[in-house]
């Protein structure tokens, strides 16, 4: 018995050091596509960052205030963001598959699909923004000044759902197919013509109106105009990869709704049901004060900035797992998985360094109080640690599980980890014991530690590849 033990602890421990050691394979090949993948859409998340974070110093100088209004509103455009991104990720994850499987049809049709979802969930949004903005604004925070200031910036977003909306999903499926240029190129056109704009409409230069957050509001409205002409237009005019048209949006879609329904549906609702959470987390932060609502924006930027890398090779891995199974190698997808996971290892340690490295200067860069400087400080030292599990997980959750079509396990153990440790914990720390905004904040992220270790036994078991069907 102790023979047959010893023996199987033998197996184990090599087995161990089998998986350890593919955590970086010798295949060029791969990490080219991967970085071909990932780095302009990297790219493309950091000019995206820097437009929010030229948004909230500008809107900084205006006072605490107003930027905790824009941050707790921002929150709720977010929930819709987070629901284009759930339509548009379970259809990528197939895109990418078809892709492999050299299946143009069957990646027009999921298009139109994911377009009258996107359409429909954006008319919802719209109408209940324009008719109960404050009402939205009270879900977040009781303070009369900070929902007065939301609901006036969340009344001139209205119609950003449907420019944001389209634009984004697009985007996704441009990528799927390799066409990751455009979308680069015209976030960097977009990132100018939204600080412009701000600056002009927030303080009222060259003979335009002082609007204040409005004007914020009506920065980020323009830039977001100009990315649906340019994506959407490149797309159902000029690119041939997909050849979809206009007309495509009212095609017959036939049995491609069940299967995408089986794929997609469980990352919409899991992302949904996850940017509630997140919102409930917001309503912790919100009901802290002003000056941790202000001092989390900062921390939201600075975390946001040092995870670009984090974002692109996410999608990336989606993507080249879904080209490895649609060419039936599981063997091929199960390698690179591991690889994944010993890139995201490396991205979350240079994440964490790059964070403790520019906490100072990004919390000097904003117009805040000492109070709340001294709360992002501490919630700064919070995230560097959080954000060494938080980019394994992403890797795995977004990418590599989700591209393999394992979306109806992450919806639940994401949710899992997000309702059942983060929100109880963050509010028995903040409500009950009064704890410090470290621990605090620690504790309603406490969920990205679960899911990375969560994410390492699942990859290993190999029950994440799922069969796709074009039919």
């Amino acid at each position: 018995m102790v023979g047959n033990r010893s023996v199987e602890g033998c197996e184990k421990m090599r087995y161990i050091k089998k998986v350890t050691g593919t955590l970086f394979i010798k295949e060029p090949a791969f990490y080219r596509l991967v970085a071909q993948i990932a780095i302009p859409i990297a790219l493309q998340s950091l000019i995206t960052t820097g437009v929010n974070m030229m948004d909230t110093l500008m809107i900084s100088a205006l006072g605490e205030t107003e930027l905790s209004a824009v941050s707790l509103a921002n929150q709720f455009i977010m929930v819709f963001q987070g629901c284009c991104m759930g339509i548009g990720m379970g259809a990528s994850v197939l895109v990418s598959r078809y892709y492999g499987m050299k299946e143009p049809e069957a990646i027009r049709k999921t298009l139109a699909i994911m377009l009258r979802l996107c359409l429909g969930i954006a008319t919802a949004f719209c109408v209940a923004t324009a008719l109960v903005p404050a009402g939205i604004m009270c879900i977040y925070t009781p303070d009369e000044h900070i929902i007065t200031q939301g609901e006036i910036y969340l009344r001139w977003s209205v119609i950003t759902y449907f420019l944001l909306g389209l634009s984004l999903t697009c985007t996704l499926m441009l990528r799927s197919v390799g066409k990751v240029q455009i979308p680069l190129f015209t976030s960097i056109a977009a990132f100018f013509i939204n600080v412009g704009a701000n600056y002009l409409f927030i303080f009222g230069k060259w003979g335009m109106p002082r609007m204040e957050v409005a004007g914020a509001a009506v920065g980020t409205l323009i830039a977001r105009l100009f990315e649906l002409m340019v994506i959407c237009g490149y797309l159902l005019l000029k690119d041939e990869t997909i050849g979809f048209r206009l007309y495509h949006l009212f095609m017959k879609t036939g049995a491609l709704w069940k299967e995408y329904l089986r794929i997609s549906m469980p990352v919409l609702v899991s992302d949904i049901i996850f940017m509630l959470g997140n919102n409930a987390v917001a309503m912790v932060i919100g009901r802290q004060g002003e000056s941790f609502v202000a001092a989390n924006a900062v921390t939201t930027m600075t975390q946001q900035l040092s995870s670009v890398l984090t974002q692109g090779m996410a999608q990336a891995a989606a993507i080249v797992t879904g080209y490895a199974l649609g060419e039936g190698n599981r063997e091929k997808a199960q390698r690179q998985g591991y690889a994944l996971l010993g890139l995201g290892i490396a991205f979350g340690i240079f994440a964490s360094c790059v964070i403790m490295l520019i906490s100072g200067p990004m919390i000097k860069a904003y117009n805040v109080s000492e109070e709340t400087a001294r709360i992002a400080k501490q919630l700064m030292g919070a995230i560097s640690f959080i954000i060494l599990f938080q980019a394994t997980n992403s890797i795995m959750t977004k990418g590599t599980l989700r591209g393999g079509g394992d979306t109806k396990i992450l919806m639940v153990t994401d949710n899992i980890f997000l309702w059942v440790l983060s929100i109880p914990l963050g509010v028995l720390a903040g409500f009950v014991l009064h704890m410090p905004a470290f621990w605090i904040y620690f504790f309603l992220k406490i969920d990205q530690v679960a899911k990375a270790l969560w994410c390492v036994a699942r990859l290993r078991s190999g029950k994440w590849i799922k069969k796709i069907s074009a039919a």
